[in-house]
């Protein structure tokens, strides 16, 4: 017998709201505002100028976007901050200079999920827990696939202490044509795993820091989806994933 309550099931036109009328992120409404109007002056002056300035536009309403997310609630789950490409998963690694504390020599493994200009860019909090620290550093804009890139670039980092006093660490890195990263995950600040607080404009990369001996859920090559996907569960004793793409 289905014991389900109905309510609990989306409406035709609550899923056509969260499937086609996406949100957009208040950090692209000048940008779009401005396409608007330059588009409406190019349309004046020539119908290809015009039509390549809605072209812009309405890749800034791509861009922009920010749909609605569906995050795991569960202690110790770990999930992505944003969308991408899982680019690389480095064991052994020293949480970022600037977040970690003098003397801190404990291991992480982090998890690098890269961003094209064609993923959404909103970015999410990984766990539950308080912002201890915070840093903002700037720097260069090479390709945010490379590895170099968690030290050369721009970035904001932040390292969160969880409920049951677990370190994780995340970064927002700035990519080749990213050049403005904003977040309001600073020190002091309580967030919820999948809580929105932040944003990198056109293209970057996002990393996770996981404490030593937490073995990832996710493997490279496998698309994440912010504030959904699962990159590691803090108290699994399950073995590392691995995969094969097809």
């Amino acid at each position: 017998m289905n014991t389900q309550n109905p309510s609990s099931h989306p409406s035709l036109l609550d899923t056509i709201k969260q499937t086609v009328f996406v949100p957009i992120h208040p950090a692209g409404t000048s940008f779009i505002a401005i396409g608007a109007i330059f588009t409406f002056f190019f349309f004046l002056a020539s119908g290809l100028a015009g039509l390549c300035g809605l072209v812009l536009t309405l890749f800034c309403l791509y861009f922009f976007r920010d749909p609605v997310r569906v995050t795991p609630a569960r202690a110790g789950l770990v999930v992505s901050p944003a969308d991408g490409l899982v680019t690389a998963i480095t064991e052994n690694v020293p949480l970022p200079k600037e977040i970690a504390e003098e003397g801190d020599t404990a291991d992480y493994t982090r998890i690098s999920i890269f961003l094209s200009v064609f993923d959404v860019h909103v970015n999410r909090s990984p766990v539950a827990g308080e912002v201890v620290k915070d840093a903002y550093v700037p720097g260069k804009f090479v390709n945010a696939a490379l590895d170099k890139a968690s030290e050369d670039n721009e970035r904001a980092a932040a390292k969160i202490k969880t409920p049951d006093g677990k370190i994780i660490g995340v970064v927002q890195i700035a990519g080749l044509v990213a050049r403005r990263i904003i977040t309001t995950m600073k020190q002091g600040r309580t967030f919820n795993a999948g809580e929105k607080y932040g944003i990198i404009r056109f293209g970057s990369r996002g990393d996770v820091y996981l404490p030593a001996g937490t073995a990832p859920l996710v493997c490279v090559g496998q698309r994440a989806v912010g504030g959904e996907t699962v990159l590691a569960d803090l108290t699994s004793q399950e073995p590392a994933r691995s995969g094969t793409a097809h």
